[in-house]
């Protein structure tokens, strides 16, 4: 009879090498392929099904002949500068807010009377809502832009960080202070850590959210940035360039949600370990 091996240990566990799951990765792929060639037979054929037609659509080809011209333009760096220092700021701004006034709602009642009530109003209000009165808030439209992609990334970083913060075990809490655990420590040591992953999924969402309000911003801007660029594309009737700048967006938006997951996973070995456990 083998014996029985002993159990990993946390350091053992953290040494063995992650294995690809190519049967995963093949089924991502053909999913994808299989988007795109959908996409190439409606545009091909022009598909009129009454409620939606493709007689307009580019092609996948004609999309990747506008990509390949904009790649080699002078002024793509000028787009994406622009863009991504808007999302940045307005994403930093967020997620400084957002954590704050979460922490303060999550562990204080009088907080979450007074300051809950007129967020959620606030909540289901659009992006693009906001444009009027970001044109009368600030002087440039630089701040009204970086403004629009605020509160389009704020809210899910706000709302996770509550709902983190209120699922930290009171036990938790309870033992810390009777080690003699004051505030600043409880709230450092153990609210902070274990509100963490609801923390990082909602900087992950407000990332995502800002890219996705960077059209509505952008449509305050009559220079550069990718959602300017995709709404002009519409405007002078370049069809494919506008897919072209969605991409972009889609793109930009998953690798920077990407990089905060990247980021949290970091700060967060014992979370990754207990998903890689269960």
């Amino acid at each position: 009879m083998s014996a029985i091996a002993p159990p990993l240990t946390v350091a053992a566990r953290q040494r063995q090498p992650r294995r690809l799951d190519f049967g995963r990765l093949l089924l991502r792929l053909a999913s994808l392929a299989s988007c795109i060639l959908i996409w190439h037979w409606a545009s091909t054929m022009r598909w009129n099904l009454g409620i939606v037609t493709f007689q307009n659509v580019p092609s996948p080809s004609e999309v990747l002949s506008a990509a390949w011209a904009l790649l080699h333009a002078p002024v793509l760096v000028s787009h994406l500068t622009a863009s991504v220092s808007r999302v940045i700021s307005g994403f930093l701004t967020a997620a400084v807010v957002g954590v704050s006034l979460g922490l303060l709602i999550g562990r204080t009642r009088s907080a979450e009377d007074v300051l809950l009530p007129p967020l959620e109003m606030l909540r289901p209000i659009p992006a693009v809502a906001w444009i009027p009165l970001a044109i009368l808030m600030f002087p440039s439209s630089e701040m009204s832009m970086i403004f629009i992609t605020f509160t389009g990334a704020l809210f899910p970083i706000l709302l996770n960080t509550i709902h983190g913060v209120e699922a930290v075990d009171p036990r938790l809490i309870a033992s810390a202070r009777s080690l003699g655990g004051g505030h600043r420590a409880v709230l450092l040591e153990v609210i902070l850590p274990a509100a963490a992953p609801g923390i990082f999924t909602g900087l992950a969402i407000g990332m995502g959210t800002a890219w996705f309000c960077l059209v509505t911003a952008e449509m305050i801007s009559g220079q550069f940035g990718i959602g300017y660029y995709t709404w002009m594309s519409y405007t002078i009737q370049n069809y494919a360039d506008i897919i072209v700048g969605m991409l972009l967006i889609g793109v930009m938006g998953m690798a920077s949600s990407a990089l905060v997951k990247a980021i949290g996973n970091f700060l967060m070995p014992w979370y990754v370990l207990e998903r890689k456990k269960s």
